[in-house]
Parts: C-alpha cells; sequence; structure tokens
C-alpha cells in the first residue's frame, strides 16, 4: 500500500506552496474570508486544528474527491511455520547383522541417494558358514529323499520295513524345515540360497538404502564394527514435502480446508511459492495460542532443506468490503487516516475533516478501510492528493503554534 512514510521532504515544499497560496487569499479588512460570507481579522486567525483549503489551490494541487467502493478485496491470514516432512518421509540405514564395515562410498550430509544404492559391504564370517550350512543340508537332504524313495519302493514289494519309511519321513521333513530357515536367513542378508553352490559362497553382504532421498547424518567409515541396532545413515525423502504453519487462535475460524497459500522462504530469497490448506489440526498450542495447519504444496517448490523457516499468507475466499483508493490514505505517525469535506454550500473555501481509519488489505489500487470515526454526513472523501490536505494541517499546526 502507497502510505507515505516519509513526509520530511513532501511537507516542505507543501509548506512553501501553501504559504504563498495563503498570501494570495482574498481578504476583507486583513480577514480570511468564509463560505457563508462571515470573516475575521488576521488578528483573530482561524481555530486551532481547522483544515482549509481555496478552490484556486484545491485545482492547481489536483485534489479530486469520491466516495467509498463497495469491492471484492481477496483478505488473508498471516502464518509463520517450516517445511515440515511426515514420520514416513524419514528412513535409517542399519546393517542386517552384526559386521566390520568394507568398501564404503564416501557419503556427506546433503548427497542424494537412490533407493538399493549400496553404501558399503559388511564382512562376517557366520555368512560363510551359514551358506555352508545350507549346502551341506542340502546334499543331506537330497541323500534322506532318494533314501526314501527306495525304502518306499521296498516296502511296496513287501521287501521292506515300514519302521524305516517313517523314520526317513521325518528326517526329510526335519532337514527340509532346516533348509526353508536357513534359506531365509540368507535371503535377509541378501544371498540368494538357490544360486549357492560350493565355488560361489559370499564372504560379504550388500549394506542397501532403503529409499531414495537426501542423506541428513552419516555415521559409517571403513573397519568399524556395527550392530544391527546401529544408525549408519539417516535419509529424508523430500517427495512428501510439506508446509506446517502455526495460525493464530483469533483467525482459526476464517481458514478452510482447500484455501490457497502463498508463501515464501527467506533464507532462499523473496521467491513466492503456492499451496493450499491440506488438514487443520486439532491440538491447540495453549502457549502460543495457535494451531498446527498442514499444507500441500504446489508443482513449483524451494530447494530443500528440513526445517526451513517460512513466511506464509492463508488467503480468504473473496469478501466485498468497504475500500478506497490508495492515494486517499495517509499515514499520520503510527496511526492512518483519510479527509473528507463538505463541498455543497461552499463557494472560495474548502473545510476538511481527519478521519482515523485502519487499513486492510490493498488489492489492484484499493485498500479495505475500517473507520475508527463516523463521515458526517454530506461529505465526500478526498480520493487524490490526500497528502496536499495532510500538509495544509501541519502548516495550521505550525501557524498556530506561534
Amino acid at each position: 500500500m502507497k502510505i507515505i512514510n516519509n513526509l520530511t521532504v513532501i511537507m516542505l515544499s507543501m509548506l512553501t506552496m501553501l504559504m504563498v497560496f495563503s498570501c494570495t487569499h482574498d481578504h476583507a479588512d486583513d480577514g480570511h474570508v468564509h463560505a457563508d460570507g462571515t470573516s475575521h481579522g488576521m488578528a483573530e486567525g482561524h481555530p486551532a486544528g481547522e483544515i482549509h483549503l481555496t478552490t484556486e489551490q484545491i485545482k492547481t494541487m489536483g485534489i479530486e474527491f469520491g466516495n467509498f467502493s463497495e469491492m471484492k478485496i481477496n483478505d488473508y491470514v498471516n502464518a509463520t511455520g517450516v517445511l515440515g516432512l511426515p514420520s514416513n518421509a524419514y528412513a535409517s540405514v542399519s546393517a542386517k547383522a552384526p559386521g566390520f564395515v568394507k568398501g564404503s562410498n564416501k557419503f556427506m550430509e546433503g548427497d542424494f541417494i537412490k533407493k538399493e544404492q549400496r553404501v558399503a559391504y559388511l564382512e562376517n564370517p557366520e555368512f560363510i558358514k551359514q551358506q555352508q550350512t545350507y549346502l551341506e543340508v542340502a546334499a543331506e537332504l537330497n541323500y534322506l529323499q532318494k533314501e526314501l524313495e527306495r525304502q518306499q519302493g521296498l516296502v511296496n514289494a513287501n521287501a521292506g520295513i515300514l519302521k524305516n519309511v517313517q523314520k526317513l519321513e521325518s528326517e526329510v521333513q526335519l532337514k527340509n524345515a532346516t533348509l526353508k530357515g536357513v534359506a531365509k536367513q540368507l535371503f535377509f542378508w541378501g544371498i540368494k540360497a538357490e544360486s549357492l553352490t560350493a565355488e560361489k559362497i559370499i564372504d560379504k553382504i550388500s549394506i542397501l538404502s532403503p529409499m531414495s532421498g537426501y542423506i541428513t547424518t552419516v555415521n559409517i567409515h571403513d573397519g568399524m564394527y556395527v550392530e544391527p541396532q546401529d544408525e549408519l545413515l539417516e535419509i529424508v525423502s523430500d517427495k512428501h514435502l510439506h508446509l506446517e504453519l502455526d495460525v493464530f487462535e483469533k483467525d482459526l475460524a476464517q481458514v478452510k480446508e482447500g484455501q490457497r497459500i502463498s508463501y515464501t522462504v527467506p533464507a532462499l530469497g523473496q521467491k513466492i511459492y503456492e499451496g493450499e490448506v491440506h488438514v487443520i489440526g486439532k491440538e491447540f498450542n495453549s502457549e502460543n495460542k495457535t494451531i498446527r495447519i498442514h499444507g500441500h504444496l504446489g508443482k513449483e517448490r524451494p530447494r530443500f532443506v528440513k526445517d526451513l523457516f517460512v513466511e506464509a499468507k492463508i488467503w480468504l475466499n473473496d469478501q466485498t468490503v468497504q475500500a478506497l483508493p490508495e492515494q486517499a490514505i495517509v499515514q499520520d505517525g503510527s496511526s492512518s487516516c483519510i479527509f473528507v469535506a463538505n463541498r455543497k454550500n461552499a463557494s472560495k473555501l474548502i473545510f476538511f475533516e481527519k478521519i482515523m481509519i485502519v487499513p486492510g488489505t490493498a488489492d489492484d489500487g484499493f485498500v479495505a478501510v475500517k473507520l475508527i470515526d463516523e463521515v458526517p454526513a454530506g461529505m465526500d472523501v478526498v480520493t487524490q492528493g490526500a497528502y496536499y490536505v495532510y500538509a495544509q494541517s501541519k502548516a495550521g499546526e505550525l501557524e498556530h503554534s506561534h
């Protein structure tokens, strides 16, 4: 909003202009002439705080009058928060068995890693032992199955003993269960049991990334001994990156799911990104008097950095409000004001009144306005050149301070 923030230079030029104009007023016995024909001498002067300009001054300064407009201005609620991630966006890389790290890739924090990409190798004699066990059990099972077939054939020919068949069946079942158990263990380590031979025993296994993402923690190097509970890497995926915004209690009633969000990440510049309100939290933060809002990001996203601070606006539905052109509003210290005047019965002098307001959202050159003081009936609003009227009010204060 184009509010007058620095009036020093403007005031000097305006005061000079107004002083010149004040010297050229029509006088009646060296007094000012009012619109109603009454006059008073220079010694009497105008009442303190009175703001007036001649019609000639108004024309020269380009001051224009109008009234309030009813407009639809898209208001918003301010919010702050961070770029957040859901719990399923995190993954820890750990070893599937105790062992020594070997051949680790030299990853650093911030590196991107793909799913199933090798992090390092893990060595443990147990890997060799379990493969050996699998091959031995597989060989024994093969022998027992053949022996069972032979004994079954003898029993069918009334030349064998049924008890031997039953014992072999039990041993086959036991070996089969052992073999499947060892195969499952090898599969968990990443070793395919069905492809094992005595010549293809593996002495190390790979530690792999469980998902694609950015590495945030690195705690691995060659030669270190690790246990399955040790976190070697932490990975975060920005696939489900979202906004976690805090909205004040007083604004909650205006926030709805589906509303548009515009936000900036100050650490990355002032580029504006888009999002949408997705979930309104159900827990109230009594300390900060806020409620958490979760927002989905638009197609264009900021560069991913976990937990970066964001400033956001949650845009409300279009509302019809009372609005004025930006040029009609003047900032007076920490307050804002407009000026109004009754021009119907005026002749040479126009008298102005200052009305205090609270400016709202700006949109397409107009500003939503809430009146603190009532506008008297019959008054027109200064819609252009309000700062000239403001300068005259300051000139009047200086004049009456003599």
